[in-house]
C-alpha cells in the first residue's frame, strides 16, 4: 500500500489554498454552465405524449395537473429488469414527503421509467 505524503502545515496550506483557487474556478465554470443550459430556448412539444400510470392513460398537459411546471425523474428500470437502479431506488426511498414543497412552488413530480406498469408496480410493491 503506497503511503500518503505528510509535511509541514505550511506545506499543507499552500497546497489547500492552491486546490481552493481550482475548486473556485470550477465552481464558477459550473455556474456559467448551468446558466447556460438556463437561457437554452424552448422547444414546442408537438407530439401528443401519453404514460400508463396508475391513473390509467394521461396526456403530458395533464401530467403538470394543473401546474406551470413538471419535475420528471427518470427511474431506471427497464422491461423484463427484475429489479431497478440502485441509485434509483436510493433516491425513490426519499420521494415522500416532497410532493407537497413542490406543489407550494407551482410544480408537479412524477417519475417514468421505461418498464410497463405491472412491472414497475410490482416492484414498487416489493419495495414497500
Amino acid at each position: 500500500m503506497e503511503t500518503h505524503k505528510v509535511v509541514s502545515h505550511e506545506e499543507w496550506l499552500a497546497a489547500r489554498q492552491q486546490l481552493l483557487a481550482e475548486e473556485k474556478e470550477l465552481t464558477q465554470l459550473r455556474d456559467r454552465l448551468s446558466q447556460r443550459r438556463r437561457d437554452l430556448p424552448w422547444e414546442r412539444v408537438g407530439k401528443d405524449y401519453v404514460f400508463e400510470g396508475p391513473h390509467g392513460r394521461e396526456t403530458l398537459p395533464q401530467l403538470f395537473d394543473g401546474k406551470h411546471q413538471l419535475a420528471v425523474y427518470h427511474f431506471m428500470l427497464g422491461p423484463g429488469w427484475i429489479e431497478g437502479c440502485k441509485s434509483c431506488s436510493y433516491w425513490a426511498d426519499n420521494f415522500n414527503g416532497i410532493d407537497t414543497h413542490l406543489r407550494q412552488r407551482d410544480v408537479a413530480f412524477i417519475a417514468i421509467s421505461r418498464a410497463p406498469l405491472p412491472e414497475i408496480e410490482a416492484f414498487k410493491k416489493r419495495m414497500g
